[in-house]
């Protein structure tokens, strides 16, 4: 009877560990049906709005104007001013994040880092909606003070606020880089007679290099696809322009104008959203591509 007992619990369990592993794997294959779904609903709306418009007057055209006549598809002010914000957050991001990293890493008191980091990982969850609000309402008037002639919707304003926006991942990612560095290490460089700063410089950060980069690939990519803040405050005029003073419109943006309803389904002008947002993905998964790479050739194992 105990043996009976035993064998219908060893097939009982055998049959959840059966059923549970079906159904991570039913999960599994949602997540990639899903993402093939997407490229090839990308892949052939773009192929489409290609037999209609050149390629290269697509790519290499200065002009944008797919919803009043006469018509361009040229992509270049859109890149431009997408290149724009992205630099410009990067340059508010990147030392910024990588500064904070390093003092909550290294040189904060363990209370002082339990009050920053979570405040750090709120910043994160602060809608995008609230950061456009605040790049036109506080950040492009304090910028209309050092510059009068500036326009209310401005490259300069979205590139700041998306740079605090992307900060809290920089700084988080980049703490988690360093922090995993070993002890040993640090250990030994102030046994030499290092001080804090050559230990931080010339130790942690060489160690922890492929985490960084990381930290900086992947919040340069989200801030690629930012939407709101952009439409909110870059303004919705395709401009070729490398000066952060002037009024833009990114890719995102002009996805997000023509979803509102200003062009009709299926036609050229609504193929334009799947030529863009195209360009959007390979951008992003060209990114997370080289972060991997960077991950995987920089990567210090310790044993």
């Amino acid at each position: 009877m105990l043996r009976s007992s035993t064998s219908f619990a060893t097939q009982r369990n055998r049959l959840l560990e059966s059923t549970f592993g079906w159904l991570l794997f039913f999960c599994a294959a949602i997540s990639v049906l899903t993402t093939v779904a997407v490229i090839l609903i990308l892949a052939t709306e773009t192929f489409r709005f290609f037999q209609s418009v050149s390629p290269f007057a697509f790519l290499f055209g200065t002009e944008w104007s797919p919803l009043i006549a006469p018509k361009h598809y040229g992509v270049l002010p859109l890149i431009s001013g997408t290149l724009l914000v992205v630099v410009g957050a990067s340059l508010v991001a990147v030392p910024l994040g990588l500064a904070s990293a390093i003092y909550l890493s290294e040189y904060a008191a363990p209370r002082t880092r339990q009050i920053i980091k979570p405040i750090l990982e709120v910043m994160a969850g602060i809608p995008t909606v609230v950061f456009g609000y605040f790049a036109l309402t506080t950040v492009t008037p304090l910028l209309r003070q050092v510059f009068p002639e500036l326009p209310i919707f401005n490259a300069a304003s979205a590139a700041i606020v998306v740079g605090i926006m992307i900060l809290p991942m920089v700084a988080t990612l980049c703490d988690d880089a360093l922090r995993s560095v070993p002890n040993p290490l640090r250990h030994a460089a102030y046994a030499l007679g290092a001080t804090p700063f050559e230990v931080t410089s010339r130790v942690v950060l060489p160690a922890a290099l492929s985490g960084v980069f990381t930290s900086f690939v992947l919040a340069i990519s989200r801030a690629t696809g930012e939407t709101m803040i952009v439409t909110m405050a870059a303004g919705a005029m395709p401009n070729l322009t490398f000066n952060p003073l002037e009024s833009i419109q990114t890719m995102t943006a002009y996805i997000v104008q023509v979803s509102l309803g200003d062009a009709s389904a299926g036609g050229i002008t609504y193929q334009t959203l799947f030529a863009l947002a195209s360009i959007l993905f390979l951008i992003t998964f060209c990114l997370n591509l080289l972060a991997q790479r960077i991950m995987h050739q920089m990567r210090e194992v310790y044993r």
